[in-house]
């Protein structure tokens, strides 16, 4: 049986008591003082369906969530022939304080998966910033027999951080994928499914900033 979604106001409601960063998180330079802000400018993707996706700032601006109340990918009975791969776009647009530049430097993604025994999963991200050409990425593989909360971290190296031009906005996009294969399980008596949320309703997706003052 396929585990209920989060509803769109449970994801609203969960935003409001604030944040719970992944163990052994730590931000990478200070983060600068006023209060940063995020409009969420592009929401696209059938994994994030109009009103489905939230952003939160941390209060202590280190990191932010985004919470998705939608976002499943499935094979099996009950599931279209498209639904074995569903994705999100998102296009931020990141208002820092004059003086600052940031940069992605970790990412806990976090859901809930019912793979069955020969099936397989995939939840893949990638984040550019608009006009530029350098795009960090990674790919996270799961194979069946799974049912269970899972979580993924990119981390990227002080050395390969990529950071936002001082003195020009652009647009950070965040791209999100979750795949689903039948395998060598029979799609015709099992569904096999990977969630972008997680078992107790908490914050699936946390982005962790790096800072430093611009020259």
């Amino acid at each position: 049986m396929i585990r209920p979604l989060v509803t769109g106001g449970a994801a609203v409601a969960l935003l409001a008591t604030g944040f719970a960063p992944g163990a052994g998180a730590a931000p990478q330079g200070t983060p600068p003082p006023d209060r940063i802000v995020i409009d969420v400018v592009t929401v696209n993707g059938s994994g994030c369906p109009a009103g489905t996706a939230a952003v939160a700032v941390a209060p202590d601006n280190t990191a932010f969530t985004v919470s998705y109340s939608n976002y499943l990918a499935q094979v099996g009975v009950g599931s279209k022939p498209t639904d074995f791969r569903k994705n999100c776009q998102l296009g931020l647009n990141i208002h820092v304080p004059q003086g600052f530049t940031y940069a992605i430097a970790e990412a806990d993604y976090r859901g809930f998966a019912h793979l069955e025994s020969g099936a397989t999963g995939l939840e893949k991200a990638s984040y550019y910033f608009q006009g530029m050409s350098q795009t960090a990425s990674q790919t996270h593989r799961f194979s069946g027999p799974l049912s269970d909360d899972w979580q993924t971290t990119d981390t990227t190296d002080v050395a390969s951080l990529v950071y936002a031009p001082c003195g020009s906005q652009r647009i950070l996009n965040v791209n999100t994928e979750l795949r689903v294969g039948a395998g060598t399980s029979d799609p015709a008596s099992t569904t096999s499914f990977m969630a972008m949320d997680s078992a107790d309703g908490s914050v699936n997706t946390l982005y962790h900033f790096a800072w430093k003052q611009c020259p």
